[in-house]
């Protein structure tokens, strides 16, 4: 399956995203579609104490390739993780 068909997919369902681990955490690339692109997204999870705690990133950008909008998407989580770690969840 291909990156497009995993983050894209058809159909009327949202599709599902596998996540990547990062430091402990799992990125959940997630771009928006809009009508002059895709928004740079994405959900950041981690379990804390027992529990998933989880933090959406909704950025300005916008790309009109999906593929670029999901590696900015990845990119930005990353950098989100290496400064605020759990702090993200406060």
């Amino acid at each position: 399956m291909s990156l497009l068909s995993r983050l894209f997919g058809g159909g009327g369902s949202k599709p599902q995203v596998e996540p990547e681990s990062y430091k402990g955490f799992a990125i959940f690339v997630e771009p928006i579609k809009e009508a002059n692109g895709f928004r740079v997204s994405a959900r950041i999870e981690k379990e804390v104490g027992g529990e998933t705690r989880s933090h959406t990133l909704i950025r300005a950008d916008v790309c009109t390739d999906p593929v670029q909008a999901a590696e900015i998407s990845a990119s930005k989580a990353k950098q989100m993780i290496d400064e605020r770690g759990e702090r993200l969840f406060d």
